[in-house]
């Protein structure tokens, strides 16, 4: 019998086991109070509900089931919570019990779940870590001392598009701010461009959207985990080989500034990389191995998220020219239209900063969170969440919430001004960093980013769409991934302001 015989005996005898055991489970009932939930099909469970769009799709099953629900991926028990308050319960108060991840397929390629700081177990090792980031990667001390390289980049970024005003072409909003995060990062990292400014960033964009778009991708090998020997979509060798050119990359790189280190005691670049290998001194967890797959949480966790947020973020100020008015003027009153920003006036633009809170809103980049894992059995509010059962918080639905939010599809910076509600964790209608110890780490990094680049957009150009089109008609589907993007990419027309 050949091997492609024998997984489909295995996989034919484990679904006749499984139905087995459903229908037997089902004669039993738990000594605890699940939430509600639909009802599901034998085998896959509630998989067919979840459509393109599983955000959307499990905010309109929370409208009849709740805003603590449970369903069955295939054979994963999932609780889905969808509400202020819900969510709070999960972020904060049921933290220590709710921190650890679910790991899926594409998370697990090249045992990167035992280096990554998103979804290693909370432990000694993961406290070590994320103290790094805290105290000395994206502190506001560090943070601070490297302003230079982002108004370098970012002013990259207005040279390159005035170039694009001169010949009236349209510029891809969300390519050249993915091009932008990557410099930006790859700077902060390593002090190199890792896309020239004549380059394209293609190839580079294409591996990390990849990435996203694979973790975020339903793979029934997640679903039945007899599968994953199989790996039935492909989806383990695609991501095997997006994860690996992503890694070389970073290899050579930490590779050559060894090189450059050798026979001196000092820094080379005093860059992140420099901080790290002077750690990995005294930190045996902290090898090359490590350092290198850290560098993929930071580039993967903030590239796509923050190209994205800036996308939509443009979208919006093109569909409501109102809006855009407002940040010309508090530009043009604070600093003065057409001068480059810089990191130090953010804090008197209290207006763009409602902007970007409102578009993380809308739009939060990654709709669900990263999945989380119940470590044992856990009640929230009179009901159980099972041991071992992934938890998904809703936070697009949360964020869209009626009762939360006045006319809550509009997009209305105003109602940030002068609000105390912020995207730092602590108000759990706003969370899409997320809350907790599992909070982003790089969140303060990827706010400065989002707002030194949109202000500088809106502050540098005027703008209009292509062909005439009219605002009322721009297409604002989106695309579901592990982050959410815009279906149709936005692409329009820079005017140059003279300052």
């Amino acid at each position: 019998m050949d091997c492609a015989s024998c997984a489909v005996l295995l996989l034919l005898t484990w679904l006749t086991i499984h139905a087995l055991r459903s229908i037997l489970a089902r004669t039993k009932k738990p000594n605890y109070r699940l939430p509600p939930g639909p009802s599901c099909y034998p085998i896959i469970g509630n998989l067919l509900e979840m459509g393109e769009k599983p955000h959307k799709s499990l905010a309109n099953l929370a409208k009849t089931h709740g805003p603590i629900m449970i369903l069955k991926l295939g054979q994963i028990t999932t609780v889905v919570v969808s509400s202020k308050e819900m969510a709070k319960e999960v972020l904060l108060t049921n933290d220590p019990f709710l921190s650890n991840r679910t790991i899926t397929q594409t998370v697990s390629v090249l045992n990167h779940e035992h280096y990554s700081l998103a979804f290693i177990p909370v432990s000694p090792l993961w406290k070590e870590l994320r103290k790094i980031c805290n105290t000395q990667l994206f502190a506001h001390k560090t943070l601070d001392a490297s302003q230079h390289i982002r108004r370098k980049v970012v002013q990259q970024l207005v040279t390159d598009i005035h170039q694009s005003s001169q010949i009236g072409e349209a510029v891809d909003i969300g390519t050249a701010a993915f091009k932008t995060t990557i410099n930006l990062l790859s700077n902060t990292i390593f002090s190199v461009d890792l896309v020239t400014s004549t380059g394209k960033a293609g190839e580079f964009k294409d591996i990390v959207t990849n990435i996203n778009k694979l973790v975020g991708t339903p793979n029934l090998a997640d679903f039945f985990p007899v599968l994953k020997m199989v790996d039935p979509q492909g989806v383990r060798r695609q991501q095997t080989k997006n994860v690996r050119k992503v890694l070389d990359i970073f290899d050579r790189l930490v590779k050559q500034r060894l090189r450059q280190r050798e026979g001196t005691d000092s820094d080379t670049n005093k860059d992140m990389l420099d901080a790290l290998l002077n750690i990995s001194k005294e930190n045996e967890h902290m090898d090359e191995n490590m350092i290198e797959h850290l560098s993929h949480d930071i580039f993967i966790g903030g590239t796509d998220t923050t190209a994205s947020t800036l996308e939509w973020a443009m979208t919006e100020l093109l569909r409501n020219p109102e809006v855009m008015l407002k940040a010309k003027r508090e530009l043009q009153q604070t600093i003065g239209s057409g001068i480059p920003i810089e990191e130090s006036d953010i804090s008197k633009l209290p207006y763009l900063q409602a902007i970007i809170k409102e578009t993380l809103r809308l739009h939060p980049p990654v709709p669900f969170l990263l999945p989380r894992k119940a470590d044992r059995d856990v009640e929230i509010r009179g009901y159980t969440i099972p041991k071992d059962a992934q938890v998904l918080v809703n936070v697009w639905t949360i964020c869209r919430d009626p009762t939360l939010w006045e006319n809550p599809t509009l997009f209305s910076p105003e109602r940030f001004v002068g609000s105390d509600i912020d995207v730092k964790g602590q108000n759990f209608e706003l969370a899409p960093f997320g809350s907790g110890r599992r909070i982003c780490p790089g969140m303060l990094l990827g706010n400065r980013m989002l707002l030194l680049m949109l202000g500088s957009l809106v502050n540098s150009f005027d703008w209009k769409l292509q062909d005439d089109s009219e605002e009322k008609d721009m297409d604002m589907d989106d695309k579901f991934g592990i982050t959410l993007q815009k279906a149709q990419p936005l692409r329009i027309v820079p005017v140059k302001i003279r300052n």
